[in-house]
C-alpha cells in the first residue's frame, strides 16, 4: 500500500520472460499492488494482461525504461532482465525517482557501487536480491554461521542451462556472507593433485571458498555448500523447483523498498 493508502504502483521489466512473467502474474492478483505497465524488447504495443494469461487489462508493454516510467507513473520498477542491462535499466529509474527491487543476478562490486552512488545523490533506495526465496536467505545464513567451525567451504551450484552468468547470485553472496562470519578469508585451497589434467576443475575461487556452477537441462535453482573439517563433512542444501518460491520474497520488497534508506541494500534478509 502506498503512503497515501493507495495501491502501490509497479512495473516489470523483463515482463515477458520465465521470472519476469511470473511476478507480473502474482503482482495482478494483489490488492494492495498495482501493475501498470511493462517493459520488455519482445511483445512491444501488446497488453501485457493478454501476455501473461489474464486477458486484455490496458497494461501496455514499452520498449525502453523511460518510456514505461513516464507513461505509467509507478512508484516502483521490478526488474528481471539480462546481466548486460540490468544496471542501466536501474540508473534509468533511480535518474526518475522511482526505486526499485532488483531480481537479476550478474553484479559486480563496481557496478553495484555506481548504482548505490547515483541513488544517494537522487535519495532513492534500490533494492538487490541474489536470491529472493526464504529457504534459499535460510540456507545461507546457515552456512555462514556454520563455517566459523569448519576448516574448508565449497559451493556447488546448480541451475538450468538458459541461466545467463556463472557463478550464481546466490553463490556469490554466500561466500560473502561467509567471508563476514568468519571475518577473514579461508586460507586458499590447496590442490592435492599433482597435475590438473582440465583447467578451471577445481572451480572457481572467492575468499577461500571453491565454487562450483553446473548448467544442465531439467535444473531451475539449486545449491550445496559443504563444509569439512577433519573426520566429519556438514552438507546444507537448497531446492527450488518452481519459479512460484521467488514470488512471496518479491512481493515483500515491492513493499518494504522504499521504507529503506536511500542507495542500494543487497539481500533479502534486511527485509525478513
Amino acid at each position: 500500500m502506498n503512503r497515501t493508502g493507495e495501491p502501490i504502483r509497479v512495473i516489470v521489466c523483463g515482463c515477458c520472460g520465465r521470472m519476469g512473467s511470473q511476478v507480473a502474474r502474482a503482482i495482478y492478483s494483489e490488492d494492495l499492488i498495482q501493475l501498470v505497465g511493462g517493459v520488455d524488447i519482445k511483445e512491444v504495443g501488446r497488453d501485457l494482461g493478454e501476455v501473461i494469461g489474464v486477458g486484455t487489462k490496458g497494461i501496455p508493454i514499452f520498449p525502453a525504461v523511460a518510456q514505461a516510467i513516464e507513461s505509467s507513473h509507478p512508484h516502483v520498477m521490478v526488474d528481471f532482465t539480462h546481466p548486460s542491462v540490468v544496471a542501466e535499466n536501474v540508473k534509468e529509474a533511480i535518474r526518475l525517482k522511482v526505486s526499485t527491487v532488483v531480481g537479476t543476478t550478474g553484479w559486480t562490486d563496481e557496478k553495484i557501487a555506481e548504482v548505490d552512488a547515483l541513488a544517494k545523490e537522487m535519495d532513492v533506495p534500490a533494492f538487490i536480491a541474489p536470491n529472493f526465496s526464504i529457504g534459499a536467505v535460510l540456507m545461507m545464513r546457515f552456512a555462514a554461521e556454520a563455517s566459523r567451525y569448519f576448516d574448508r567451504v565449497e559451493i556447488i551450484e546448480m541451475h538450468h542451462d538458459g541461466k545467463a552468468d556463472a557463478p550464481s547470485g546466490t553463490a556469490l553472496r554466500t561466500a560473502d556472507l561467509i567471508r563476514k562470519s568468519r571475518k577473514r578469508d579461508f586460507p586458499p585451497p590447496k590442490v592435492i593433485t599433482p597435475e590438473v589434467l582440465v583447467d578451471g576443475v577445481l572451480g572457481g575461487e572467492v575468499a577461500g571458498v571453491r565454487i562450483h556452477s553446473v548448467r544442465l537441462p531439467g535444473l531451475l535453482a539449486h545449491q550445496e555448500v559443504l563444509l569439512g573439517s577433519a573426520g566429519q563433512i556438514l552438507t546444507i542444501r537448497h531446492d527450488t523447483l518452481s519459479r512460484e518460491a521467488f514470488v512471496p520474497g518479491v512481493l515483500l520488497a515491492i513493499e518494504k523498498v522504499r521504507t529503506l534508506p536511500a542507495g542500494v541494500t543487497v539481500g533479502l534478509e534486511n527485509l525478513l
